[in-house]
């Protein structure tokens, strides 16, 4: 009881307006002195109650269903009576859209948002800036995992009392979902970025993780990666929340503190930048600025709500000042994107070797063998601040480069409706070609290597693929999709259909099929048929006897010694490595 009054005393003192007003407009967060959270149900009568006080400012939405039948409810605000897409396009305001529990266990967002959400309609907090952009506000994407409610479902991290779950409720990490788009939640989200575009994408999260002092990361892209020009408008974005979190008393960081050896703080850090399943690696593709807020997770839930809130307060006011600016940088990276043909376009990016020294701020530690483990374990010490002077590798340069085709991508018939539902999802632009393609030059890519991975992972398994694009000339049927390379989603055409992008179809295992090999030849036939062959054509006859004497590993090797006959004979697969999609320099017609 004395711990629930001092951190309800605390937090009054930290937020003064959070008990200003009645109960219809606060949460069960704010009434327990931010010890507790709020179910579901909490959500939905709020976004109704916050329409019901601000009918000019605030429209309740539906933007999807889970696939437990809840309604995914997102709140409109704009002072400026913007409450549809096309209405905040006519008024050329920025749309910024916050969104909390994609983790439902870290839910400091959703608490956190309808507090300043509250305070920005009051006047409390940002003035004026709900004039100047919308602010879609999604206070749990991960509506049922929200619901799957518990103590200790997030035991490193403390507070809230009780708390929803990581994964949803057919147990997908939503923020490994945003290019592969399996799940129905990420399916309604993508429809209401499609919808509404926003500028700017905020996803708040707490980190796992060691325990230091301080208390939160923002990580913005493009920073190091996309658009090269729209980079500025990202980094403005990072460095005017920091800064203005730093003033508010707060310790931020611009990367995630995530060691590079597990539970060993002197093997310091490694930035980069998050392939495009995260959020904040995703909207770079669309020319837009997605932001990853990432509260410390030993810090407590108070402090953690009242960070998350001026993070919130923070962005609202920097959108207000700088989003028309940004606006336009958005716009001009759209017509640059357009125009990405021929260009080498970076897909993946990694550190260099190249190290400095960061001053970060730890506590004293110890790492001794544990008799539970019997591993080393760390132990931190709380009450011993202590500067950590640790390695940190930032040189962070692209590790994947290709040259956009000229034209665009083909998507041959077979593959056309299921690849086309993906394009929809992203808002992709595609046609289908009426007639057919006969002897078409194009680019084919052939895998040299295709490697699948051992374990599940989201459901899929991996493929990673070594290989080239070289001319062929091939034949597509009617009804094959052609993806200009022409638009403003360039990049994000790429990262789906380029074979080797971390994050493409190709990579989650959407077209495993086309590198499994489906016919064979019985040893016994393949040995009559290699007997026949060599007997009808002398060259070849000299070719096997040369790689027998000059390849120890082939000679040892029976299978590849038949499968070198295999290969040449008329009934190998010509398609097995052949990756489906192909590229073309010129727009058919």
């Amino acid at each position: 009881m004395i711990r629930r009054l001092l951190l309800a005393a605390a937090l009054a003192t930290a937020l003064p307006a959070a008990y200003a007003a009645d109960d219809s407009l606060s949460t069960v967060a704010e009434r327990s002195g931010f010890l507790k959270t709020g179910r579901y149900d909490e959500v939905i009568a709020l976004c109704a109650a916050y329409e019901l006080r601000y009918p000019q400012q605030v429209r309740c939405i539906d933007f999807g269903t889970s696939p437990e039948g809840r309604p995914m409810k997102a709140l409109v605000v704009s002072a400026a009576g913007a409450f549809t897409p096309e209405a905040a396009r006519e008024r050329g305001l920025p749309v910024t859209l916050i969104q909390g529990g994609i983790h439902s266990g870290e839910i400091d967002g959703k608490d956190a948002g309808f507090l300043a959400l509250r305070q920005a309609l009051n006047g409390e907090a940002a003035p004026g800036a709900l004039a100047k952009q919308v602010l879609l506000f999604v206070p749990v994407f991960n509506v049922d995992g929200h619901e799957r409610y518990g103590r200790w479902n997030r035991p490193n991290q403390r507070g809230p009392e009780e708390m929803g779950w990581r994964t949803t409720a057919q147990n997908y990490n939503l923020n490994r979902d945003y290019l592969k788009a399996d799940t129905a939640e990420m399916q309604a989200m993508l429809k209401l970025v499609g919808a509404w575009d926003p500028l700017v994408y905020v996803d708040l999260h707490v980190t796992d993780g060691a325990k230091f002092e301080h208390d939160v990361s923002i990580q913005v892209e493009p920073v190091r990666s996309g658009d090269a020009a729209l980079r500025k408008a990202g980094t403005a974005l990072r460095d005017g929340t920091i800064a203005r979190l730093a003033t508010q008393g707060s310790l931020p960081l611009p990367y995630y503190p995530s060691f590079v050896r597990n539970d060993e703080p002197e093997s310091g850090f490694e930035d980069g930048v998050a392939p495009p399943r995260f959020s904040h690696g995703y909207f770079q593709l669309r020319n837009r600025l997605g932001m990853l807020v990432e509260t410390h997770s030993w810090k407590d839930y108070p402090t953690r709500v009242r960070i998350t809130r001026n993070t919130i307060v923070d962005v609202l006011e920097l959108v207000a000042a700088q989003g028309t600016a940004w606006q336009r940088e958005a716009a001009a990276a759209d017509q640059r994107s357009a125009k990405l043909g021929g260009q080498n376009v970076a897909l993946d990016y990694r550190a260099g070797e190249r190290v400095r020294t960061v001053a970060f701020r730890g506590y004293a530690y110890t790492r001794t063998p544990s008799d539970i483990s019997g591993a080393l374990m760390t132990r931190y010490d709380e009450n011993v601040p202590q500067i950590w002077n640790l390695p940190m590798k930032d040189d962070v340069q692209p590790s994947l480069s290709i040259k956009a085709p000229r034209g665009g991508y083909l998507v041959p018939a077979a593959h056309a409706d299921w690849v086309a539902a993906k394009l929809d999802t992203h808002g992709v632009r595609y046609r289908r070609l009426d007639g057919a393609m006969v002897h078409a030059r194009v680019e084919a890519f052939r895998a040299d290597q295709a490697e699948f991975g051992a374990q599940s992972v989201e459901g899929h398994q991996r493929l990673t693929l070594a290989g080239s694009w070289k001319p062929e000339q091939r034949d597509l049927a009617a009804g094959a999709l052609f993806v200009p390379i022409a638009q403003p989603k360039a990049r994000l055409a790429m990262a789906l259909l380029e074979p080797q992008a971390p994050d493409a179809l190709a990579a989650w295992g959407e077209f495993n099929n086309a590198f499994e090999r489906k016919e064979y030849m019985e040893d016994y036939v393949a040995e009559e048929v290699a007997r026949e062959m060599l007997a009808a054509d002398p060259k070849l006859k000299a070719e096997f006897e040369r790689k027998l004497k000059d390849d120890a590993a082939f000679a040892q090797n029976s299978q590849a010694r038949l499968e070198f006959f295999y290969r040449r004979h008329s009934s190998w697969d010509q398609g097995y490595r052949l990756y489906p999609v192909l590229r073309t320099a010129t727009v058919p017609r």
